[in-house]
């Protein structure tokens, strides 16, 4: 992998991670363009580095807001560890159940590389962007946004089942359905926002063991050793740097758009990459 193609991804990576625009679908794009194997050990270890890149740029960028509003005190910091624990429970449950139900149901046991490929298919992806635009510019037109009201168990338990059924399928992008879910249950759009990342901040890490796992049982995981170690892990490091330089100029980016009314944006975008989708895979092979 060259120098560009890292450049590039850990662009699209780090970007699209932390904009309500689904990473997984663009960089599934982006390797299909350039003509890469997403399912290498090189690429495996590669889109790792990228999710911790975005992880700390995450923590970095919203460090200081937490801190101010989450731990101020200690009756502070634990109602909103119960709240985060809410959520990512119920994250597990709907996560795990729908891909039990996919695989023990749809695929009648099959092997758990027909399901990803279910998931990297574009049509599910399509409409995957088609549904979390929908969802954007419907929040977006809330009238009943309340920026005194607190999060409470009940709206971070159906935050987190949201979040649980975006895992699964690529294209569904988990801030955008996050924090347009806390919009519609008339939440202030910043604190939305808030705590979609600390959710994120939170499940990051298992989707980085999850991957690292996969990795590592592949019966290909063996040329991370044989072959020469410094020209696979080198562009993983440099990806994760330039993932976390991407994804705290993205935050900005959000954060903005946020603020100043222009979240609707991010739908009609979703909803353009829906058809671009499509048109990629029908034009390419």
């Amino acid at each position: 992998m060259n120098f560009f193609s890292i450049l590039v991804l850990a662009f699209v990576q780090g970007v699209c991670e932390l904009l309500p625009v689904s990473s997984s679908a663009h960089v599934i794009i982006a390797e299909k363009l350039m003509g890469l194997d997403p399912t290498s050990p090189e690429m495996t270890l590669f889109l790792v580095m990228l999710h911790t890149g975005t992880m700390f740029a995450v923590i970095v960028y919203f460090w200081s807001s937490w801190k101010e509003r989450y731990f101020a005190s200690s009756k502070i910091f634990w109602q909103f560890a119960k709240q985060v624990s809410v959520a990512t429970v119920c994250t597990g449950i709907i996560g795990l159940t729908l891909m039990t139900l996919i695989e023990k149901v749809i695929f009648h046991g099959s092997a758990h590389t027909e399901i990803e490929h279910l998931f990297g298919n574009a049509y599910v992806i399509a409409a995957g962007l088609a549904t979390v635009g929908v969802m954007i510019i419907i929040s977006a037109k809330q009238q009943s946004i309340d920026t005194s009201k607190d999060f409470g168990v009940r709206e971070s338990a159906w935050i987190g089942v949201i979040q649980g059924i975006c895992l699964p399928f690529r294209g569904l992008s988990r801030s955008g359905s996050t924090i347009s879910t806390g919009m519609f249950l008339g939440l202030d759009k910043m604190r939305a926002e808030e705590f979609s990342f600390a959710l994120a901040v939170v499940l990051t890490p298992a989707v980085i063991l999850k991957e690292g796992l996969r990795l590592f049982k592949s019966h290909e995981a063996s040329l991370l050793v044989t072959n020469n170690l410094v020209s696979i892990v080198w562009p993983s490091l440099l990806g994760m740097v330039f993932s976390f330089i991407a994804g705290l100029v993205a935050l900005k980016w959000l954060s903005g758009w946020l603020e100043h009314g222009k979240w609707h944006f991010f739908g009609y975008y979703c909803l353009s990459a829906s058809i671009a989708v499509l048109a990629i895979n029908h034009f390419l092979p």
